[in-house]
């Protein structure tokens, strides 16, 4: 005769093996209890200050009112969040979340990356008035430095060859956006990596001709990218925008937010003007100065990761939104030229979201003089920004060609930007 277990003995036999394997019963389903240190970071997070989960609960229900449909906007409770970080974390952006085939390679990365944002973007009333740049849980701390932290171990997988394959690269390349298909970019074989690939280099200097390069008035595009716009700095160093994505109230945003807090050059733009370009993710990713000179400043400032994020219920897709203004809570560097004839002008290439990485070349060295085109540095994986600063006396002006009334035509790196001495 067989003899049969007691109860005691089976529910003990359950919760050993529950142990030594990692899941736990809950229910009729098992769930895996081990994270990935990323997610156990935020866990322990929320353990340790309560009101972060109670914010972060409040954001997911949130988005979930402006995007209710579970299939683009899967994150419907704070564990499915912990699901959800411990996929993005390895994983490539166009992997993050499950996009529509019809997509292009561009559209399925950047849906990626603005949903990952949209979770924690939503406006918070407990958050308001606490002198952040949106009441948004991704500017208030401590979970703006776990951000900061997700970047870094997202941007550690995007440095591993797992990150890379020929199955990666044909989808990349089958989009006719990122230029594969011509001869703008180095031999493939030298990308092992996502982020190898990411900051590509050009075949050749040919393939993206300096405009008038003997011509000091003349500003080229540091990078490939669509230009935003010039607004005027004041005599306080301060530009006037419109805040944020949800609240649209006239705003003030300073110079000196720009540069290191000891920068003997804070108030050098007082009454100059402020233009910035926006960099897709399908853009190349190594930036250039935009004029020449002598180099009298450089610094990286290492801030906030975030990204505005609409969803637009019309398209089913979410939309990054590049306003004006969210630059001045950013990761970014900046490096000061003396142009001499024209004055001062500030290159400030900005990190976007994830990784936002700004890496300058081993010579770009205060003392150093440039010609414009030649290489600053170069973005990691995440969208990008950059802007520049020009004093009163340079007399600057975009020139930069015009899409329609409202939106400028994309550039390449090196092509006509903008012209100095124009403007009295």
């Amino acid at each position: 005769m067989k003899k049969v277990q007691s109860i005691p003995s089976i529910l003990m036999a359950i919760v050993l093996i529950a142990v030594t394997t990692g899941f736990i019963a809950c229910g009729s389903q098992e769930e895996e209890i081990t994270h990935q240190p990323i997610t156990l970071q935020l866990i322990e997070l929320i353990e340790n200050n309560p009101e972060i989960g109670e914010l972060l609960e409040e954001s997911i229900a949130k988005a979930e009112e402006a995007n209710p449909d579970p299939v683009t906007n899967p994150v419907q409770s704070l564990d499915d969040y912990y699901a959800f970080i411990d996929r993005a974390s390895q994983s490539l952006p166009q992997d993050m979340i499950d996009c529509s085939p019809e997509l292009s390679m561009r559209d399925q990365m950047l849906q990626g990356i603005c949903y990952f944002y949209f979770l924690v973007s939503q406006p918070l009333p407990e958050l308001e008035d606490k002198g952040l740049f949106s009441n948004s849980l991704e500017y208030y701390e401590p979970f703006a430095s776990w951000l900061r932290d997700f970047a870094v171990v997202q941007g550690q997988y995007m440095d591993t060859e797992d990150s890379w394959g020929e199955e990666v690269y044909q989808e990349i390349y089958a989009d006719a956006e990122f230029g594969l298909q011509g001869d703008w970019y180095e031999n493939p074989s030298n990308w092992n990596t996502f982020n190898r690939f990411f900051s590509r280099y050009l075949s050749s200097p040919d393939v993206r001709p300096i405009a008038s390069p003997d011509d000091t008035a003349l500003v080229v595009s540091p990078a490939d990218c669509v230009p935003q716009g010039v607004w005027s700095i004041n005599a306080d160093s301060e530009i006037e925008v419109e805040a944020g994505l949800t609240v649209k109230l006239q705003t003030f945003y300073s110079i000196h937010d720009l540069l290191k807090s000891d920068s003997e050059y804070r108030d050098a733009f007082a009454n100059g003007v402020l233009a910035h370009v926006f960099l897709n993710v399908y853009d190349y990713h190594r930036y250039h100065f935009a004029v020449g000179g002598e180099i009298v400043e450089k610094a990286i400032l290492t801030r906030n990761v975030a990204l505005e994020v609409s969803w637009d219920e019309e398209q089913g897709k979410y939309i990054p939104l590049d306003s004006t203004g969210w630059q001045f809570s950013q990761t970014l560097g900046y490096v000061i030229i003396d142009t001499g004839e024209f004055g001062l002008v500030a290159l400030i290439p900005m990190g976007m979201a994830m990784v936002s990485s700004v890496n300058f070349e081993d010579n770009v060295s205060v003392g150093n003089t440039c010609e414009k085109g030649d290489m600053l540095g170069n973005f990691l994986f995440g969208g990008s920004d950059y802007i520049m600063l020009f004093q009163d006396e340079a007399g600057f002006e975009i020139t930069a060609p015009m899409e329609n009334e409202t939106e400028y035509k994309h550039i390449l790196m090196g092509e006509e930007y903008g012209r100095m001495g124009s403007v009295e």
